[in-house]
């Protein structure tokens, strides 16, 4: 069966986050009010091939750690449809 993966990168929440303070000062430059963070971070989709959720979770985890976010400064979480 075939998996919809979803993986959320993100920044640690220790780190600061100059794509994000960027982002939130051009916001305050357009005069957008009522924004007191923004943080930027990576929303990739995986097709995957798996006998089973709990299998296509365990895969994406692996390619996650392996590959796709940098554990020292980012923290991800998967969800699988």
């Amino acid at each position: 069966m075939t998996y919809a993966v979803h993986i959320n990168i993100m920044p640690l929440k220790e780190l600061l986050d100059p794509q994000g303070k960027a982002v939130m000062s051009g916001l305050s430059n357009l005069g957008l009010k009522g924004i007191n963070d923004v943080r930027i971070g990576k929303h990739i989709i995986l097709q995957v091939e798996a006998d089973s959720k709990e299998a296509a979770q365990k895969i994406a985890e692996e390619a996650a750690q392996k590959l796709l976010a940098n554990q020292v400064m980012e923290y991800f979480e998967i969800t699988v449809n």
